[in-house]
Parts: C-alpha cells; sequence; structure tokens
C-alpha cells in the first residue's frame, strides 16, 4: 500500500529505480507534441509509463515532469487522485469485479468472494505468479448486463462466479479469451499502451454492442418508430405545423401557470405587509 510522508504527501511502494531509457522520453515527447497545451497530456503519458514499467513508478513521475517541465509533485498529484493510474506493480490481466448497486446484488460481491479464495488475494492484491491483478471496482457503466467483470478494461458481462474462476484460470493458463464486447483480451501493458493514444488494430474486433444495449433499436424498428426530423443528407427538416402549434400551446400553457404563481406569491407577499404594518402601528 502506498502511505503519505510527514509531510502528508503520498509515497510509493515501488522503488526508485534508474531513469527511464532514451525511447520512452521520445515516446512522452511524441504523446505531449499532440496537444497544443503540452500539460494536457498527461494523462496518455501516465498510462505509457504504466505499459512501460507495469505501473506509476518515481522514474516515470520524474520523465513526466521533465518533458513537460512541471514540477514532480504535480504528476504525482494526479497520478494519486486517479484509480486508472497504479503505485504498485500491476499482473499481466487486470481482473476488476464491479461491486457498485446492481452488480452486486446480481452477483457481483459473490464473485469478488469467490476470486479472493480461488486466487487466494485480497482486493487489489496479485497473485504469486504473477499473472492476475484482483480489485473491486465502482460502476463499469454495464448495468444491463450485470454482473460484469473487466480484464484490462474489457467486458465480461453476465459473470458468475464459477463463469468467473474459468475466465481467470484461462488467462493464468495463456488461453485466447475474447471479451463479451470487444476485442481479444491483451495484457495490462499492451492495454496501457492503447491507452496512451498507440493503437493495437484490435478496435475493429468482437461485436461492439449486445443484445441488451440493441432491445430498444429493436422494438423501434418492429413498430416502424422513426426519430423526428432530419432526412438521408443529415439535414433537419422543417417540423410540421401541428407540431410547431403544439410546442406553442405547451410554452403558452407554461407561461400561463408561471404568471398565476408569481401573482399568488405577490398577494401573498403583500398580505404579509399589510399584517406587519397593522403590528407595527398596535
Amino acid at each position: 500500500m502506498n502511505s503519505l510522508n510527514d509531510e502528508g504527501v503520498p509515497t510509493f511502494d515501488v522503488e526508485a529505480g534508474g531513469a527511464l531509457g532514451p525511447d520512452t522520453h521520445e515516446r512522452l515527447r511524441e504523446i505531449a507534441a499532440r496537444y497544443p497545451q503540452p500539460s494536457s497530456a498527461l494523462l496518455p503519458m501516465l498510462h505509457y509509463v504504466q505499459s512501460v514499467e507495469g505501473c506509476v513508478t518515481p522514474a516515470g513521475i520524474e520523465a513526466c515532469a521533465d518533458v513537460l517541465d512541471i514540477e514532480a509533485a504535480e504528476v504525482t498529484a494526479v497520478a494519486t487522485f486517479y484509480t486508472m493510474y497504479k503505485r504498485r506493480p500491476m499482473g499481466d490481466y487486470h481482473v476488476g469485479v464491479c461491486t457498485n448497486t446492481l452488480c452486486a446484488i446480481m452477483g457481483g460481491d459473490a464473485i469478488l468472494h469467490r476470486l479472493k479464495e480461488h486466487l487466494d488475494v485480497g482486493n487489489d492484491e496479485t497473485t504469486e505468479d504473477g499473472r492476475i491483478t484482483l480489485e473491486h471496482v465502482e460502476c463499469n457503466a454495464a448495468c444491463d448486463y450485470a454482473p460484469v467483470v473487466m480484464v484490462n478494461w474489457e467486458f465480461m458481462d453476465n459473470q458468475t462466479p464459477e463463469s468467473a474462476v474459468q475466465l481467470v484460470e484461462d488467462l493464468r493458463a495463456g488461453r485466447e479469451v475474447h471479451s463479451t464486447r470487444g476485442p481479444r483480451i491483451c495484457t495490462w501493458r499492451e492495454a496501457e499502451r492503447v491507452l496512451a493514444g498507440f493503437p493495437d488494430d484490435r478496435a475493429d474486433e468482437g461485436p461492439v454492442a449486445g443484445p441488451a444495449s440493441l432491445v430498444g433499436l429493436q422494438l423501434a424498428r418492429e413498430q416502424g418508430w422513426r426519430a423526428p426530423g432530419g432526412d438521408r443528407s443529415g439535414r433537419t427538416s422543417r417540423r410540421s405545423d401541428d407540431a410547431v402549434a403544439a410546442t406553442e400551446q405547451s410554452d403558452t400553457n407554461r407561461a400561463e401557470s408561471e404568471s398565476k404563481v408569481q401573482e399568488t406569491t405577490g398577494d401573498q407577499a403583500g398580505a404579509q405587509g399589510a399584517l406587519f404594518d397593522d403590528e407595527t402601528d398596535e
């Protein structure tokens, strides 16, 4: 675990090693050059550091600070704020079990408990073979597929304790694993390189949407529903007279309602003022 020094600044579990190599510095400068304000590149730069070092190391912090010409403390402040930046070495596969409300009641808590027992690790710990880092994570924005597990930020939907155990065993054995809605699962460092802005040509692998996400579209097609306005060129067509009239009537009704509220409020205020004057005269 990282701790605080005497000045209340987070320290890192990873011992400071030598400076990063020239190739890493060159990549960091390449990332910084993408942005009008170089400091805006700090987030992807930290991801690139993790792709090289396996986590955010003191050497990585110094390298980012040097490239951006800012203080190391400024880099540390960012690296210790966001949970995607890790302060100790990660395993080859980061397995995140969602334990937010919906996933939890659908089985997320049971999945996390089973994986802790099966892998013999606690939260945010790595197996002895260095293959799996287990962590409970907050909402993955995939509630329609609860309970959800993520491997290196790729979705594994509708999991059970049994399927989650099989998942980590496949990963440990080096078997090819595919995301439910995405590409083949790569290693943690490979995923961090992608997050730094260096594509791995897997973006178009696998489905990008599952059945639960497409129910609304399917229902609309069955019912013949279409979005109002617009044509094939993408231009928004003029609304019908009925639609315009309905909108205008709605605006009128709302304005009248607001006027009545204001009149009532004004009458009440006047009555209260008169009462106050009477009490003062007495």
